[in-house]
């Protein structure tokens, strides 16, 4: 399903709703780290428990969907495609997974979103060219309310008439 320009913003929140947490959690199945072997049939794997299931259906959908609109405003590549696809599913399966695994615990489940996020941003400036990303950039931080460096900067001090608090 391809969401017009319009729905970008949105869908650019969404993804970084969703892609919060994923820095954190990117970083760890980046690592070089060798997997853990499989338990032997019959034993009780104790040391680890078991990954939430998850909907792979519902993640791959929402990738596919987010990385069509990326394609759509950003002009992405067949190959940026083929890794900004990699890159949503990752995110959205480790959101998925922390949603389950912290549904009581709000606190860690936005620390783990946030990290998934930060994350996900780091890949994508690998992936896209900068004046890709920085138009990825401008439409997220208009979507989520962000103000510029450039906005902010010229702004006074709340409280303070302009000029004061330069000294």
């Amino acid at each position: 399903m391809l969401i017009s320009m319009n729905n970008f913003p949105k869908t650019l929140l969404l993804a970084g709703l969703l892609l919060a947490t994923a820095p954190a959690a990117l970083a760890q199945t980046t690592a070089a780290k060798p997997k853990p072997k499989p338990a032997p049939a019959g034993s009780k794997a104790a040391t680890s428990a078991p990954e939430p299931k998850v909907d792979e259906a519902k993640i791959q959908a929402q990738a596919v969907s987010l990385t069509q609109n990326l394609k759509q405003a950003l002009g992405l590549t067949p190959q940026q495609e083929v890794k900004v696809l990699e890159i949503n599913q990752r995110s959205i399966r480790q959101v998925e997974v922390a949603r389950v695994q912290y549904k009581t615990d709000l606190r860690k489940l936005n620390s783990v979103i946030d990290d998934i996020g930060s994350s996900r941003l780091t890949f994508l400036k690998d992936v896209l060219s900068p004046a890709q990303f920085n138009k990825y950039q401008q439409a997220r931080e208009k979507k989520m309310g962000v103000p510029s460096q450039a906005a902010s900067q010229g702004n006074a001090v709340p409280g303070l008439p302009p000029g004061r608090g330069d000294e």
